[in-house]
């Protein structure tokens, strides 16, 4: 029983990681936090990844009731995250930056919240709890078994929790390359994020449009 349980965990586990994909996600990361305080980017970081396990909870006891109730497909979902992140990733291969720093103090803690909104949008979803994570929390708790389902729910609690330290030590990666070079590598970034953004697309297009 034991070894079918943990056989069971660390199947989830592993799909989840898949999925998510924390160590490609972590460049993503660092260049939407490029310009922003070490405090900053913790919080963003620790409340992308609150909202990624509270919608994947969700998902993953009430998802195909939600599906129903909205009248929301798998491939409506997937069309949407995907022109979502390809706006962000066209918008840093502009290179543009962050007007925090360039407004007056009493303006930088509204700045600062709406740097913040990051952590929803791309990070948390789609990006984090995108329609592939959903799908593979549906997947996993389908039997409806509360075993099957703490299981699923503890599987991505540990990842949210691995990939927070990932996120917060790519910080010093930052550090190290320098401004000039985390230029470069947030046009970089927003070349693969609008690539994402466009696989979404075609992935959402094939599902709904299936040829036979």
């Amino acid at each position: 029983m034991l070894d079918s349980v943990f056989l069971h965990l660390l199947t989830v586990f592993m799909g989840f990681f898949a999925i998510m994909n924390p160590i490609a996600n972590t460049p993503i990361f660092l260049s939407l936090t490029a310009d922003d305080s070490e405090s900053t980017t913790r919080k963003i970081a620790f409340r992308s990844l609150m909202l990624a396990f509270f919608i994947v909870v969700l998902f993953a006891i009430l998802g195909k009731l939600i599906f129903q109730v909205f009248g929301i497909s798998l491939p409506a979902f997937q069309i949407t995250g995907g022109l979502i992140v390809l706006l962000i990733g066209y918008h840093m291969l502009q290179g543009n930056a962050s007007s925090v720093h360039s407004l007056n103090e009493s303006d930088q803690q509204s700045a600062i919240e709406s740097k913040l909104s990051v952590a929803v949008s791309p990070l948390a979803m789609p990006l984090l709890a995108g329609p592939g994570t959903i799908a593979t929390a549906m997947n996993f708790s389908a039997s409806g078994s509360p075993l099957e389902m703490l299981v699923t729910i503890g599987a991505f609690a540990a990842l949210c929790v691995l990939t927070y330290f990932i996120f917060i030590f790519g910080e010093r990666f930052v550090t190290f390359i320098g401004a000039g070079a985390l230029s470069v590598i947030t046009r970089m970034m927003g070349l693969i994020l609008a690539v994402i953004g466009v696989q979404m697309l075609i992935g959402g297009i094939h599902a709904a449009f299936p040829v036979n």
